[in-house]
This record gives structure tokens, C-alpha cells and sequence, in this order.
């Protein structure tokens, strides 16, 4: 494991979006990056890291299934900010089904989200040492112990969760307040976007996430699934001394 940034005064979990920010690009300059999948988490984010001056490069976890909404949104967002996209290379949806035979996300989605989301992110993540997701712990469930930071096995970097105590009303707020573009999706019922065929729109009274791989126990495509949550990282720095 990578060695635990030093940590400033009082523990991530204390600190701001923005000062979780601040500081992790003052740890890792051009060893961090941003993931997005153009969601209202993404649209937020963007802003941020844009109000804040953070020259932090964006990878796009495009499965080149998303809806054609979500594509605009993209669009938008990269001519309002002048992003410059990192685009992990994904196999083709035909070159898949040859491989793996047609429609997989409908016989194996966990296999279909391994090769068109964490195969590629693993490629991605390789020069960086730290990685900023927009997971909210109101989302589901399964993210509801999200801390603002942990290290990743899998990926072999420290993710930052700046979003992690927002939730939803606040999110919007946000966006609303500085006019940043979104997906229009979201105001057709789809609180939670990702793939065509493995999206729905959420129901009155279900949670956040409840559209995605409906009528099945998958809860999550894989990406943040990869290690054990680390509460408190300073707890964990003086054990390692």
C-alpha cells in the first residue's frame, strides 16, 4: 500500500468538498484524477474543480452505451469547462458479442461491467496515485459507509469521496445555484444513469439507485466494490509508523 498522505489539521471526514479537494491536489499535482460518467455527481465536480483552479485531468468511463442525453451532457460540460478528456479504449459493443456472445449484460452483467468499466479504469488509474469519485453515501445501501477517503486494492490508489456527505437535495442545490449544466435525464425520473439496457427510472419512494440492473441483486458495476472501507486513515497512519 502507498503511504498515507499527510494528513492536515483534523481528519478528512471533518473537511469540506472543496478543502478535500484543495488538499488532495496539493498531495498529488498531476498524480490525481477525476472520474466521471456524466451524472449530477460529474456536473458538480467538474464545477468545483474548475472554481477551484485544480488542473486535474478527467477520465470518461464511457461504455459506449450510454444514453444519447448523457453524451450531450458531456458535450456541455467539456465546451463550458474546456475539459480534456482521457477516454480509456473499450472494446466494441459487436467485438463483445462475438467474444462473449450477445446482449451480455443481460446473461452476465457483472462480466459486461468488468470489461467495459473496471478493465478499462485499471488502465486509466495506472499513472495516478489518487483518484476523486463522486459516491454519495445516500445513494444506496451499499455505499452508505462510504468514507471521504480510502485506499484501493484493487487500483493501488487513494480514492477521495468528496461528495460523500451530500446528498441529494444538496447536490441539486448546488447545481441550481451555479447553473451548471446536467443530464436532462434526471428530471424523467432516472435519479441514477448509466448503461441503456440496465436503466430504468426510479419509482415514487425508491431509493436513488433503484433503476439500475433492476429485476436483479446487483447493486453496484464493480468499480467500488474492491476493498474494505478504512474509516479513519489517521488511525491508520499511526499503526504503519
Amino acid at each position: 500500500m502507498a503511504t498515507l498522505p499527510q494528513l492536515p489539521e483534523g481528519e478528512p471526514e471533518h473537511m469540506s468538498a472543496e478543502e478535500l479537494l484543495v488538499w488532495g491536489y496539493g498531495e498529488y499535482g498531476d498524480k490525481l484524477c477525476l472520474t466521471c460518467s456524466w451524472q449530477k455527481q460529474s456536473s458538480v465536480l467538474v464545477h468545483m474543480v474548475s472554481e477551484l483552479e485544480l488542473d486535474i485531468p478527467v477520465i470518461e468511463l464511457d461504455t459506449q452505451l450510454f444514453f444519447r442525453e448523457t453524451y450531450e451532457t458531456r458535450d456541455r460540460l467539456v465546451e463550458r469547462y474546456g475539459l480534456k478528456l482521457q477516454q480509456p479504449q473499450v472494446i466494441t459493443v459487436a467485438e463483445q458479442h462475438k467474444r462473449e456472445g450477445p446482449n451480455l449484460w443481460e446473461t452476465d452483467p457483472d462480466r459486461c461491467c468488468h470489461i467495459r468499466k473496471v478493465e478499462p479504469l485499471l488502465d486509466a488509474l495506472g499513472p495516478y496515485e489518487a483518484w476523486i469519485s463522486g459516491i454519495r453515501r445516500d445513494q444506496s445501501p451499499s455505499r452508505a459507509a462510504t468514507p471521504k477517503l480510502q485506499w484501493s486494492e484493487r487500483y493501488g490508489v487513494w480514492k477521495f469521496h468528496p461528495l460523500a456527505d451530500w446528498d441529494e437535495k444538496r447536490v441539486w442545490a448546488y447545481i441550481q445555484v451555479n447553473e451548471i449544466p446536467y443530464n436532462p435525464l434526471h428530471e424523467s425520473g432516472y435519479r441514477s444513469i448509466g448503461c441503456i439496457p440496465c436503466t430504468r427510472p426510479t419509482a415514487p419512494g425508491e431509493e436513488e439507485r433503484a433503476g439500475r440492473w433492476a429485476g436483479s441483486d446487483k447493486l453496484e458495476c464493480g468499480i467500488h466494490v474492491d476493498n474494505p472501507i478504512r474509516q479513519n486513515p489517521a488511525a491508520e497512519q499511526e499503526t504503519n509508523v
